[in-house]
């Protein structure tokens, strides 16, 4: 599997997890003491670094610092608006889109030659 597409695939399981990480808690465990959900947050972030480091060294062997973070807003984004509409019933937003054209853009400019 080319290098790319292998930090594509290991940056989005990672985001995955950072997601739930992030915001699952407000969901799940808004019943909770925060430092419990802290807690429980640490847990999931941690295996979301089990993905996110290798990602960032075998993708560092071909792309830039710059493009590599341009890549994982990308890939934030990806995972986060469907996050958001399915598993946090958030009304979907034109928004969105728009932020994603903006995304669009950084990856043209980080990834042109």
């Amino acid at each position: 599997m080319p290098v790319i597409f292998k930090t594509i695939l290991l940056l989005t399981i990672s985001n995955v997890f950072m997601t739930f990480a992030w915001y699952a808690h407000l969901k799940n465990l808004n019943n909770k003491p925060w430092m419990f959900a802290a807690l429980v947050s640490w847990g999931v972030a941690l295996l979301e670094y089990l993905f996110q480091v290798p990602a960032n060294r075998i993708g560092f062997t071909v792309m830039s610092l710059a493009q590599l973070k341009i890549l994982q807003e990308v890939i934030t984004l990806s995972v986060f608006v469907p996050f958001a509409v399915f598993y946090m019933q958030q009304p979907m937003k034109l928004d969105f889109l728009w932020a994603g054209l903006c995304l669009m853009g950084a990856v043209y400019f980080m990834f042109r030659t």
